[in-house]
């Protein structure tokens, strides 16, 4: 019996992580308020704890999750109208009733028997990324609502206590209460202006997932998937959006390369030390294909690349390249200088040293790097000591090279990263290839 509990419990977890955004967004179109939604959704899902060890699992799981939570929003909606009646055959004024909006029952009810998943879902999207949440708040709510992560496994992916995370998680649902964020899509001119949010956040959590910041392992694969998932859904929710296919094509094309970015033993495996055989070429291809979407919808709009398509682009002559010496730099750096212009900031202008280093050499690139020494937003950036040592190390300027690894390592807070830096700076300085 045990056994058969364990298998069902295993089955609940893996359609709840499928199915809950769908759920909840659809609870939350009813109710009209995301933190009720995830309450009744999270109804539905002990619900389905209490039967289904004894009655099984049933044929549609999803869809026996989805009409339970709904029948549960319906009742609530019900018992709040015969409240708010009762208040006022009482004679209770409007200042008694409180300021929410009564949604109409019979409304809800046609609304209930109605399917629009996907509208749904980029409302969910749109409001769990909404500005007036902190970006932290975003992306824990995000991860929460649309990830069907729970609370501890957010808190441990980003080295949170999970009290803190929760409480985050919380204030984020008042705040949009607060604020009182309808849940509704943006019109088409605020689209623009919250799409940016969306894709930030979406990426924020593949970067985390991508190069930990911090911990024991240098990448998290669980994020990397959750992030490339809520991608590929916004591709299909928006499918006229360049950025939104930029940004899941850069996704694709850097996944692409995770079974290749470390060694047996954990370690970090530098970009040009990489065994590209290992590469996936699905995603790769998935990417290419995604690329070539952004690009087609940029010409029709007769708008440049954005940000996320550039480096995609950049991706893709990475993903191209059958091995590192065939890497067309020179194209990458053209991409970089567009980049800088639509998107400047120091970071990008790192990433093109590191290109124009490739390209034409090191001492052009050092040049880059040094007059990027006096940025005071690099200042703790690991990656500047790190890439300024490659190309010392290049210039067979090994003893400095030396101290800037030391330095990197200094300020990197992963340890398998800050092991990489301490083991290239022990190698006396000597070249290991491209960060």
């Amino acid at each position: 019996m045990s056994e058969r509990h364990d298998a069902t419990r295993r089955a609940i977890d893996a359609v709840w992580r499928i199915e809950s955004a769908a759920i909840v967004a659809a609870v939350a179109r009813l109710v009209r308020d995301i933190g009720v939604a995830e309450e009744l959704a999270q109804d539905a899902l002990v619900s389905a704890l209490e039967h289904w060890p004894d009655e099984g699992v049933p044929d549609n799981p999803g869809a026996w999750l989805m009409t339970t939570a709904k029948h549960r929003a319906l009742d609530r909606l019900r018992q709040h109208t015969l409240h708010v009646r009762k208040q006022q055959e009482l004679g209770a004024d409007a200042d008694a009733r409180g300021d929410h909006v009564v949604p109409d029952i019979a409304e809800a009810i046609a609304q209930a028997e109605g399917d629009v998943i996907g509208d749904d879902l980029l409302r969910l999207i749109f409001t769990a990324c909404h500005p007036v949440l902190p970006p932290d708040a975003r992306i824990a709510l995000t991860l929460k609502l649309l990830g069907g992560l729970s609370t501890e496994e957010i808190a441990r992916a980003f080295l949170v206590p999970e009290a803190t995370l929760a409480q985050r998680i919380v204030r984020a649902k008042r705040t949009l209460s607060a604020a009182k964020v309808p849940f509704e899509l943006p019109g088409p001119n605020e689209l623009v202006e919250r799409l940016g949010s969306v894709l930030e956040v979406l990426y924020a959590i593949f970067n985390e997932g991508y190069t930990a910041t911090r911990g024991t392992d240098w990448m998290r694969l669980d994020l990397t998937q959750e992030a490339l998932r809520l991608a590929r859904m916004l591709c299909a929710l928006t499918p006229q959006e360049s950025e939104v296919w930029g940004l899941a094509a850069l996704m694709e094309l850097h996944a692409s390369r995770a079974a290749a970015r470390v060694d047996a033993d954990g370690r970090p495996v530098l970009l040009t030390d990489q065994d590209r055989s290992r590469w996936d070429r699905l995603l790769i291809r998935r990417g290419l294909t995604a690329l070539e979407r952004a690009e087609m919808l940029a010409v029709q709009a007769n708008h440049p690349l954005g940000p996320y398509a550039l480096q995609a682009g950049i991706a893709a002559y990475h993903a191209r390249a059958a091995e590192a010496a065939a890497t067309d730099w020179s194209r990458i750096v053209a991409l970089y200088d567009a980049l800088a212009q639509i998107s400047p900031s120091p970071v990008v202008q790192l990433n093109r040293a590191v290109a124009v280093g490739m390209a034409i050499g090191p001492a052009a690139a050092l040049e880059i790097v040094d007059r990027l020494c006096g940025d005071p937003t690099l200042q703790n950036y690991q990656w500047l000591p790190s890439v300024r040592a490659d190309l010392l190390a290049r210039l067979g300027r090994h003893d400095e090279a030396r101290g800037e690894w030391m330095r990197a390592a200094s300020l990197a807070h992963n340890e398998r990263e800050r092991a990489m830096l301490l083991e290239r700076a022990a190698g006396h300085g000597a070249p290991a290839g491209g960060t």
